[in-house]
């Protein structure tokens, strides 16, 4: 299935019926007074997420959705039925914005939450709405309001507990298919990775994380070179950063700097974010060579490891659920 993370929809909310205009009409009460119900409101268009879900594809293939219209108010003051609101099923973690203004209407983070992006028009009153004590014979009636209409952009944000960030080929898919049962596209040459991938872990006794493996990203990323700026949405919501980076670049310690200055260029909040230095191909070094150690004294945690091997494994699986843990208790507090 495609992965597909940002669309514009045309949401068009129902109009609402118009009041009717009628006069009771009884066998021996020839001058019966009025009696026009109401007009039915508009049926509205809402956005509410689904759990189920994980791409935004749907929208591809049907972009305009519209609720339907109240219908019109009767004789003998009946109101008109009210018309069906729509649904329009989001995954969690989508951003809904007003396409011409920009607004950000809403997001959707939780399983049924829902947000309202067109209201429904309003009824119009009936001819007995407008009778008083002066005025017994009203023939005023009003039309139902229209609905709202608007251009939507959805965006989907990947929720995840980790997000691994690296150069291409640094490793990440590799990573991701042995420590979850995802399995991501690898080869050998740059962006393998053209759209995220997630994967959950287990760690035993029913305790599981989610990892998301991120196109790679390259300088002059924060200003949409290469994959950047869709890498840098998706791992925008992540509790824990791991950057990984190859045992067999020439300098380490410069790839860790680019990688960490261009998610401060994007994000001084994402740059905050708890993160671990993860040096990825291990098993390229002779068993007797010294690990290089990377200058990060801001990382929480520095390991060595191989994903072909299986080597450190267990320990990096243990330090992503351990920060994990704290970044969870952490978000609590501010709630």
């Amino acid at each position: 299935m495609a992965f597909v993370d940002r669309v514009t929809v045309h949401v068009a909310a129902g109009a609402g019926g118009s009041g009717a205009s009628s006069f009771a009409r009884f066998k021996y009460v020839p001058k019966g007074g009025p009696d026009g119900g109401d007009g039915g409101h508009g049926g509205s268009v809402y956005v509410v997420a689904d759990s189920n879900l994980t791409t935004l594809l749907d929208y591809r293939y049907r972009n305009t959705w519209k609720a339907e219209r109240g219908q019109h108010g009767k004789g003998k003051t009946q109101t008109g039925a009210t018309g069906d609101d729509i649904l329009l099923p989001v995954p969690t973690g989508t951003i809904i914005r007003d396409l011409t203004t920009g607004e950000t209407i809403g997001e959707v983070l939780r399983s049924g939450e829902k947000v309202l992006v067109a209201k429904g028009g309003r009824g119009g009153r009936g001819n007995a709405r407008f009778a008083t004590s002066t005025h017994r014979a009203p023939r005023e009636w009003e039309p139902g309001e229209a609905g709202q209409e608007r251009e939507l952009e959805l965006e989907l944000k990947l929720i995840a507990d980790v997000g691994l960030v690296g150069e291409p080929n640094a490793g990440k898919s590799t990573l991701l298919s042995v420590i979850s049962a995802a399995r991501p596209k690898i080869a050998d040459y740059p962006f393998t990775t053209l759209e995220p991938n997630l994967g959950v872990v287990a760690m035993g006794d029913h305790r599981t994380f989610v990892v998301a493996d991120i196109p790679g990203i390259i300088e002059g990323a924060h200003k949409g070179k290469g994959l950047g700026l869709q890498f840098l949405r998706h791992v925008e919501r992540t509790r824990v950063l791991a950057f990984l980076i190859p045992l067999d670049v020439p300098e380490p310690d410069l790839v860790y700097a680019k990688l960490r200055d261009e998610v401060l260029a994007y994000s001084e909040a994402l740059h905050a974010k708890p993160h671990i230095v993860v040096l990825s191909k291990r098993d390229m070094l002779a068993a007797d060579d010294p690990l290089p150690t990377v200058a990060a004294p801001d990382a929480r945690a520095q390991l060595a490891i191989s994903a072909a091997a299986g080597t450190g494994l267990d320990d990096l699986k243990r330090t992503f659920w351990r920060l994990v843990e704290e970044a969870k208790t952490h978000d609590a507090d501010l709630e």
